[in-house]
C-alpha cells in the first residue's frame, strides 16, 4: 500500500502523530513490523506537504516524561530498534512539535490554538496507532469543527482488525476522510 497523490489546499495542516517511539511495550513488535512497511509513506506524505508548503506539525506521546525536552525524546526513538526507520521523518527547525500525555493530541495541549493561529481548516493525520491516537485524534479534530483525513497508508498500526474497525467508525460515524 502506497500513498495516493495527496491533494493539499489553503488552510491545510500535517499532523504527525506518535512517530517517536522506542518500541519497547507490548504492542511494540507489532507496531514496528507496521512501521517497517507504511514509514516509507510517512515520508512521502511529509516530503508532499513540504513540497505544497503545507505546514506540518509534530505532535508526540511523552512517554511519561515531564521534562518537555523533545530533542532528546526523539533522539532516545532515533537511537532505539526503529532509529532507521525514524530518520527520514525527524522534524525540520521551525516544525511545531508538542508532547501529549493522553490517547488524543487535542487533550490537553495547545495544539487547538496552534491549529488557529495556522489558519487551519482540515488536518491531515499520519502516524501511529492508527487504531488509537490517530483515529482519536482526527475525532476530537471534527468535533472542534476541523475538517479531517487520516492518510491510511501512512499510519502505523498495533492491530490491523482494530485499525480497520476504528477507520470505519471514523469514517461512517465521525465524518473523517480517509485517504
Amino acid at each position: 500500500m502506497t500513498v495516493r497523490a495527496v491533494r493539499f489546499d489553503q488552510g491545510d495542516v500535517l499532523l504527525v502523530v506518535d512517530l517517536f517511539n522506542d518500541f519497547h511495550h507490548e504492542d511494540g513488535e507489532r507496531l514496528l513490523a507496521s512501521f517497517r512497511e507504511r514509514a516509507p509513506n510517512m515520508e512521502r506524505a511529509l516530503t508532499a506537504a513540504r513540497a505544497a508548503g503545507v505546514a506540518v506539525v509534530y505532535v508526540n506521546d511523552g512517554h511519561a516524561r515531564w521534562d518537555g525536552d523533545v530533542r532528546r525524546l526523539v533522539g532516545n526513538a532515533l537511537n532505539g530498534e526503529g532509529g532507521g526507520l525514524l530518520e527520514p521523518l525527524v522534524p525540520r527547525d521551525g516544525d511545531p512539535f508538542l508532547l501529549k500525555h493522553r490517547y488524543s493530541a487535542f487533550d490537553h495541549t495547545s495544539l487547538d490554538i496552534l491549529l488557529e493561529s495556522l489558519d487551519a481548516a482540515r488536518v491531515l493525520l499520519v502516524g501511529a496507532a492508527t487504531e488509537r491516537c490517530v483515529v482519536q485524534t482526527a475525532i476530537d479534530a471534527r468535533e472542534l469543527g476541523l475538517k479531517a483525513s487520516i492518510i491510511e497508508s501512512a499510519c502505523a498500526t498495533a492491530d490491523p482488525e482494530l485499525e480497520e474497525v476504528a477507520l470505519r467508525y471514523a469514517s461512517r460515524v465521525g465524518g473523517i476522510h480517509i485517504e
